[in-house]
């Protein structure tokens, strides 16, 4: 068995810290810099990861390429299986010529741009999010943003802008279950806390989106629209949140901002009408459509809707993604767990070969490697479903399905590279130990780690392109360093998941998608980096300073863990 080593140059963490942080310099220089793809930037970043674990980690060959295997494997499936699908979906709505109905039933609400921005980026995006996550929202919504008219590079912003309120409980709320389940507190204080701060944020948003998108004179123009969808959003967020607990908190929460979004737009109109460059003038296009036709348009995305609550229902017992921790709740067995809807393999050559060592874990323990394919209750297979359903309901032929799956391969397949080069960079700087080395810098702090421990989180979310991931990675150490330092493990715990999300909208494979959903090619995904980087550290050190007012001038408003 291979152990970590936390600090491999002359056992001085200042001196192995930058060293693990080569891969992710790397990246930030190719993209942001070279302005080279993300394909390429995220293989560039694997080959000095994969150098780095073998020349300074000391990393055994055989497991840094397993652990790079098992990495692109977890990238291809579940994330870019969700993400294929979503996109497929909306290919399908185009081809048959039903997206052109959907785009005239938007306009029939509102002829101005940014508040169809604000609906579709915002409030049905974090509904995706809430049912599917795994870049389904940012595929949906830029999709349709796009189709709409938008310019292809402001809707894939916008919607990884839009796609940080509703992150911390995507995916049926998996994110905080999986943070409870790794660090052992239970799960409703930490619902209580992340949604406590998420909900400062998800006010905000909907304004930091027109204000981006048009400027603050703009922005003013809309604020009832803007007031009436951030508070609707964030007062329903924190209610459930700190009341019912995470499952059901984005699938409520957005629900309530459609339906408010929905009367505000029909019984308000701004002023003055924005529209975009090469607009026509619109009048309406839906009223020619019958009630049955519109909702035929929308059956794609109806049918998406039922499935995954349907597959979000059957699997809603909380889950580890195996990524980050080898800390394996009693209720989840660590040898292979075969059935119907999925089957948890242990990793050859990698499961329990390596052992961590505290102060990452409590006491020393191997690292789990436990690839999890649940191909039947997957978010993917059942936007899969939702494809098979609306073909035979618009009557797509064989042939005609095949020529959609042909097309989105296609479009996708750089994205799909992408996606599994940076989860094979983010499990291998894991298991060889460089991820931890830096979570140890931001721990070495002190009294500063509540805004530190921000940004562990943002980094985890960056290199994994996902809270859950990024909860499972650090939740622990999170934990343990609150511990070590006297503050509240329910603080710093919430504040990996809450912070976290603002590493989304910079994450490679977010950017990927957001460019192939969109249709732009992969030399933007640079020019879509630099874009989103400047708002994704503004709104990271927002939420660390929130966690510095949260952790010495308001402790009272934090949940505190009854002592057992």
């Amino acid at each position: 068995m291979w152990t970590h080593n936390y600090e491999p140059l002359g056992g001085s963490l200042a001196l192995s810290a930058p060293v693990a942080a080569l891969p992710i310099l790397v990246l930030f220089l190719m993209l942001g810099v070279w302005r080279a793809p993300a394909w390429k930037s995220a293989l560039a970043a694997l080959l000095t990861a994969f150098v780095v674990s073998l020349t300074v980690y000391g990393m055994p060959f055989g497991l840094a390429l397993i652990a790079t295997i098992y990495g692109a494997a977890y990238g291809l499936f579940p994330i870019a299986w969700v993400v294929f699908a979503s996109i497929m979906l909306y290919r399908l709505a185009v081809d048959t010529g039903k997206f052109e109905i959907i785009k005239d039933s938007v306009g029939s609400l509102t002829d101005d741009r940014r508040l169809q921005a604000m609906f579709i980026a915002f409030s049905f995006g974090a509904f995706i999010e809430g049912a599917a996550g795994f870049g389904a929202p940012v595929a949906v919504s830029g999709a349709m943003l796009a189709g709409l008219g938008f310019n292809p590079f402001y809707a894939a912003g916008i919607c990884l802008l839009a796609n940080t309120a509703p992150v911390a409980f995507g995916s049926i709320g998996i994110p905080v279950t999986t943070l409870a389940g790794v660090t052992g507190l239970p799960v409703l204080p930490l619902s209580a806390m992340v949604g406590r701060m998420c909900a400062l944020v998800s006010i905000i948003i909907p304004g930091y989106l027109i204000v981006v998108m048009a400027g603050w004179a703009r922005a003013v123009e809309v604020l009832p629209a803007i007031i009436a969808c951030g508070v609707s959003f964030a007062a329903m967020q924190f209610y459930v949140s700190n009341y019912m607990g995470p499952e059901l908190t984005d699938i409520l929460s957005s629900l309530t901002c459609i339906v408010v979004m929905v009367a505000v737009l029909k019984l308000w109109k701004p002023k003055n009408i924005m529209r975009l460059e090469g607009d026509t003038t619109v009048t309406h296009a839906a009223l020619k459509h019958s009630g049955g036709e519109v909702l035929a348009a929308w059956s794609p995305y109806l049918l998406l809707v039922v499935f995954v609550l349907l597959w979000g229902e059957a699997s809603m017992k909380p889950r580890i993604n195996a990524v980050g921790d080898s800390v394996i709740p009693a209720s989840m067995p660590t040898v292979p767990a075969s059935g119907l809807l999925a089957a948890r393999l242990m990793v050859p050559g990698l499961h329990n070969m390596i052992e961590r060592i505290p102060p990452v874990v409590p006491k020393p323990a191997p690292y789990a490697a436990l690839y999890e394919l649940n191909w039947l209750s997957a978010s993917g297979t059942a936007c899969l479903f939702a494809i098979f359903a609306t073909a035979l309901l618009l009557r797509v032929p064989p042939r005609g399905v095949v020529k959609v799956y042909v097309d989105t391969f296609k479009q996708l397949k750089l994205a799909l590279l992408t996606i599994a080069s940076m989860l094979a960079l983010a499990y291998l700087m894991n298991y060889s130990g460089m991820t931890s080395t830096l979570g140890l810098a931001m721990a070495a702090t002190g009294g500063l780690f509540p805004f530190f421990s921000a940004v562990v989180g943002w980094m985890g979310v960056f290199l994994t392109g996902s809270d859950t991931s990024a909860n499972a990675l650090f939740g622990n150490l999170q934990v343990i360093t609150a511990n070590a330092l006297g503050l509240n493990p329910i603080l710093t715990a919430s504040v990996n998941s809450a912070a976290g999300v603002m590493g989304k909208m910079i994450s490679v494979q977010s950017i990927a998608v957001a460019v192939a959903a969109t249709g732009m090619t992969s030399d933007d995904e640079s020019r879509l980096f630099r874009f989103t980087i400047k708002h994704s550290v503004l709104l990271m050190i927002a939420m660390g300073i929130v966690a510095m007012l949260y952790a010495y001038v308001f402790p009272g408003f934090v949940p505190v863990v009854p002592p057992k």
